[in-house]
C-alpha cells in the first residue's frame, strides 16, 4: 500500500505558476510517498477568488473541501459480493474511484455513500471504505470495507501482500518467456510527476505474468495474466512498459498511434480475480469478474 501525501497549493495572480513547480518538486523530494494534490487554485482578481471560494487574503478555502464526499445515487456500479462487513465491487472502466482534483462528484465513493451510507466514517475521510484502488481506465474487482474493523484488517492484509490479485492485460508484441516476474522499484517520474516510472528512488514493486495467448493480427500482441505481489500506483502498466510490452490502449504508457489498430479507447487491463481472507469469518473469499464487452470484442477481432 502506498502512503498518500496531500499537497495543498494555492497560487494567486502572478504566483499562479508556483503550484506547477511545487507539484513537480515535492514528488522528487519524497519519492516514497504517493503524492496526491489536494487543492490547486489560481486566481488573478477578486471576482475569480470569489468564484473559487477563496478569501481576499488568498489563502483560505471558504467553500466545502472536495474531500467531504457526498452521496450520489446516480453513480452506476455492480457488486459481486456483499455482507455486513465488506463489499466486492466490479468497477466499470471510466469510473474514478474517489474524489480528487478535477473529480469532486460522480466517483465510485459517491455512489458507495448513497448505497452504503455507513462507510462515511470508515478509513480515510476523503475516500471512505476504500482499501485499494483501480485506475480510472481499469475495470474489475475491488474490495470496500463497511466497518472500521474490516478496513483495518483488510489494509493489514494488503500491507503483508497476502491478497491474490490477478489482472488480464493485452500487450504489444510478445514476451519471449512464457512466464516471468518483473522486480523493479517504482516511483514518481522526475520529468512528469503525473507519471510513474521504474527508478532506483522508488519503492519495491513485483509483478508476475504468464502468457495466455499470442496474436499476430491486427498486430503482434499477447494476452497476459498478471499477478500483483505489491500494489504501487500504475504498477502493471509501468512494469509492462519497462520490459517493452506496454498495455494496448494505454494513453500514458502505451504505444500511441500504434494502438489504433485495436480500436480501444482505454487500457486493456481488467482486474479479473480477487482473493483475500474475510476480516470477520477468517474464511477465504474468492471473487471473479468476466471480461467486459469492449475488451472481449477486441480479443474476438484478434488472430
Amino acid at each position: 500500500m502506498s502512503r498518500p501525501l496531500g499537497v495543498a497549493v494555492i497560487g494567486m495572480g502572478w504566483m499562479g505558476s508556483v503550484h506547477a513547480r511545487c507539484y513537480r518538486l515535492v514528488p522528487q523530494r519524497f519519492p516514497e510517498f504517493d503524492i496526491e494534490p489536494r487543492l490547486v487554485v489560481c486566481a488573478d482578481n477578486v471576482e475569480a477568488r470569489a468564484q473559487e471560494g477563496v478569501t481576499r487574503a488568498g489563502f483560505e478555502r471558504a467553500t466545502t473541501d472536495w474531500r467531504e464526499a457526498v452521496a450520489d445515487p446516480d453513480v452506476a456500479f455492480e457488486t459481486v459480493l456483499e455482507d455486513a462487513h465488506l463489499v466486492v465491487v466490479d468497477k466499470p472502466a471510466g469510473l474514478v474511484v474517489h474524489p480528487g482534483a478535477g473529480h469532486d462528484r460522480g466517483t465510485l465513493v459517491n455512489g458507495l455513500l448513497a448505497r452504503y451510507p455507513e462507510i462515511a466514517g470508515v478509513g480515510d475521510a476523503y475516500r471512505p471504505g476504500i482499501v485499494h484502488r483501480l485506475d480510472r481506465g481499469t475495470s474489475g474487482l475491488m474490495v470496500v470495507a463497511r466497518t472500521e474493523r474490516a478496513y483495518r484488517l483488510l489494509v493489514e492484509q494488503l500491507r503483508a501482500h497476502r491478497p491474490q490479485r490477478v489482472y488480464c492485460a493485452l500487450v504489444r508484441e510478445q514476451p519471449e518467456a512464457a512466464s516471468g516476474v518483473i522486480d523493479a522499484p517504482i516511483g514518481r517520474s522526475s520529468r512528469n510527476p503525473q507519471r510513474m516510472t521504474v527508478t532506483d528512488r522508488g519503492r519495491e514493486a513485483r509483478t508476475g505474468y504468464t502468457v495466455e495467448r499470442r496474436y499476430s493480427a491486427p498486430a503482434r500482441a499477447a494476452l497476459l495474466s498478471c499477478r500483483l505481489e505489491t500494489g504501487r500506483t500504475h504498477q502493471i502498466r509501468v512494469h509492462l512498459r519497462a520490459i517493452g510490452h506496454p498495455v494496448v490502449g494505454d494513453p500514458t504508457y502505451g504505444s500511441g498511434r500504434a494502438d489504433d489498430v485495436f480500436g480501444l479507447s482505454r487500457p486493456f487491463l481488467h482486474a479479473r480475480s480477487l482473493s483475500f481472507t474475510h476480516p470477520a469469518s477468517g474464511e477465504t473469499v474468492q471473487a471473479e469478474s468476466p471480461l467486459p464487452a469492449d475488451l472481449a470484442a477486441v480479443l474476438a477481432a484478434c488472430a
